[in-house]
């Protein structure tokens, strides 16, 4: 397994270390949950130095990545962050991605941990028809997550940046942060507020330590890949390879604010059109258990012994105190309030279809 910069401080920290996607990672520390309400209700620290940093510099590089996503990225502006769909010809998603903007001629992505090298390939494949340059630059960074209603309190500490003057999905590069220089961007996924500081491999031991220190009085906890996943459940942020896939459109995903079809042309167009021209037939919704029972990733959603959908993402909802998922239902029983089952372990047990997200929270706009 790959190590992050950080891995010995986790170790240090008794932190419980698994594989993740190649990368030796911790699950959590103190526990899931409690690692959970301290980001909702306070902070939570996380280490996400495995994501995949790639640049895309050149100048055609507003034109290409505006054909090589599903959102509009000629609405971007430098020091702004955009969220984004790559898809397919055939529709699916290769991934989604962050795109911070420098200027027209030089952007970063970031994309998930576990599709990094595909990406690349799809990316620098798909470059070779404009003038521009793509390059993995993944080792040239950690990065570490700080999130949570706290977390501008606590990261103030550390920076003469005014961080109540940036907004949601805006960054700052060259920012220093407890003597580091860094590229500081309020985003994240958690549904919290909080930020992402994206720095040299060599300062993220000495910068951990700050914000943990910074934080001790303010009830920051360093947190695990369990209670990312738990927190961005809650607040339906879609996770790759469950609610969005080659197989799953973003529209299917319920992401379609973030697929502009009236764009002259971006990869997958032609098919998105379609389906929604033709008529959604299946997509993501809410479940909440009405009887006692855990959803679980793959187990099957069903009515009237016929399968209408399968779960994609469930679970307990420390937050809420709820048992939880989200589903690939059929149409027809999507509705809000329709009572489904999901087969857990042989057994049927009675959920009901509710909105989403779970939980929301309001961002610094």
């Amino acid at each position: 397994m790959r190590k992050t910069p950080l891995y010995d401080k986790h170790v240090a920290l008794g932190g419980r270390i698994v594989d993740f996607s190649g990368w030796a990672l911790p699950v959590q520390y103190s526990g899931i949950v409690e690692e959970h309400l301290a980001t909702r209700n306070a902070a939570g620290l996380f280490d996400v130095s495995h994501m995949g940093e790639i640049t895309v510099e050149g100048k055609d590089a507003l034109k290409f990545i505006d054909y090589l996503v599903t959102n509009d990225v000629t609405k971007l502006v430098p020091q702004k962050v955009m969220y984004s769909p790559m898809c397919y010809e055939h529709g699916g998603a290769v991934d989604d991605l962050l795109i911070y903007m420098h200027d027209e001629s030089h952007f970063l992505l970031v994309v998930n941990a576990a599709n990094k090298d595909k990406d690349y390939q799809w990316i620098a494949d798909k470059s070779k028809k404009f003038d521009v340059k793509v390059e993995d630059v993944s080792d040239s960074y950690a990065q570490i997550a700080l999130q949570g209603p706290k977390a501008e309190a606590i990261l103030q500490k550390l920076t003469d940046v005014s961080l109540s003057d940036m907004k949601f999905y805006t960054f700052k590069d060259n920012a220093s942060v407890g003597g580091a220089r860094l590229l500081l961007s309020r985003t994240g996924y958690t549904g919290e507020d909080g930020f992402e500081l994206y720095l040299s491999p060599a300062d993220a031991c000495s910068i951990w330590d700050k914000l943990l220190e910074a934080g001790k009085d303010e009830g920051l906890l360093p947190a695990g890949l369990g209670a990312r996943d738990t927190l961005r459940f809650e607040a339906c942020l879609p996770l790759y390879g469950q609610e969005l896939s080659e197989e799953i459109t973003p529209l299917e995903a319920g992401l379609g604010f973030f697929v502009k079809l009236t764009k002259e042309d971006f990869i997958g167009k032609t098919k998105l059109l379609e389906q929604k021209e033709k008529g959604l037939k299946r997509k993501i919704a809410g479940l909440e258990m009405v009887e006692k029972g855990v959803p679980r990733h793959g187990y099957e959603v069903r009515l009237q012994d016929k399968r209408i959908g399968t779960i994609t993402s469930g679970s307990f909802a420390p937050y809420l105190e709820k048992y939880l998922a989200l589903a690939l239902l059929d149409m027809g029983y999507a509705e809000i309030g329709q009572e489904v089952y999901v087969d857990i372990r042989g057994k049927e047990r009675l959920a009901k279809v509710v909105e989403t997200p779970f939980f929301k929270r309001r961002y610094k706009r």
